[in-house]
């Protein structure tokens, strides 16, 4: 992907100076977030639907059921456009209209295709499962022919891209800082709980290692403010 915009639907118009367009940084918050909403229109009804992404390289991937409306309509070539939003905080201004808030987002564009190639296929279900968990894949038991039938997967080229980004403190105007009114932030960080074992667990199965060092790397990350 190029670090300027391919035309005028991937620019970012508000506040372009919020705007990145590199390959790293729009890589770093797809790959980061956990989840995605994916825009489609639907006989001139617009549709957007939250789901689970994966990236190899400059494909973005998407599975789901087969009777899925949003599937069928990936996998019949039709253009999608994916969003992903990582939220870290709110900014309290001095005044109601600079009220905002800190975020890294990314908005992708592509017109899909459905995944045939059954090595595709399972690639691609084999980076959901490690972008979830890492380690996680080779731990359990990999899907069988009726799992992967039941399955769709549809490939989104990444044909263009952009990310938008604020940091920082409230941005006042000049008069207003004068006011005595707290300003800031509020940070927001995600953070992963303690384990939930399985009722029906069988007695003796201790949570394997590579799950509590994702979550701990998760909350140091977190709690140190680093982006994913």
């Amino acid at each position: 992907m190029p670090s300027s915009p391919t035309n005028s639907r991937s620019r970012v118009r508000r506040l372009p100076n919020r705007a990145a367009y590199d390959r790293e940084t729009i890589d770093e918050i797809v790959d980061g977030a956990l989840i995605c909403h994916l825009g489609f229109v639907v006989d001139g009804q617009p549709f957007v639907i939250p789901t689970i992404h994966a990236r190899i390289g400059d494909t973005l991937y998407l599975h789901g059921s087969s009777a899925s409306r949003m599937m069928r309509h990936g996998a019949a070539g039709h253009p999608l456009c994916a969003t992903i939003t990582e939220l870290n905080g709110i900014v309290l201004a001095r005044s109601i209209f600079h009220h905002s808030m800190n975020y890294r987002s990314a908005v992708l564009f592509g017109r899909s295709r459905v995944v045939d190639d059954p090595a595709e296929k399972l690639a691609a279900l084999e980076a959901f499962s490690e972008k979830l968990i890492p380690g996680r894949w080779a731990d359990v038991r990999q899907p069988n022919e009726l799992e992967l039938k039941a399955t769709l997967v549809v490939a989104m080229p990444i044909e263009d891209a952009s990310a938008k980004i604020r940091t920082g403190p409230p941005g006042d105007e000049a008069a207003d800082y004068e006011l005595p009114v707290w300003a800031g932030v509020l940070p927001i960080h995600e953070l992963f709980g303690e384990l939930e074992a399985d009722p029906r667990l069988a007695p003796g199965i201790e949570p394997p290692g590579y799950l509590a060092a994702y979550r701990e790397a998760k909350n140091r990350r977190s709690a140190a403010g680093d982006t994913p």
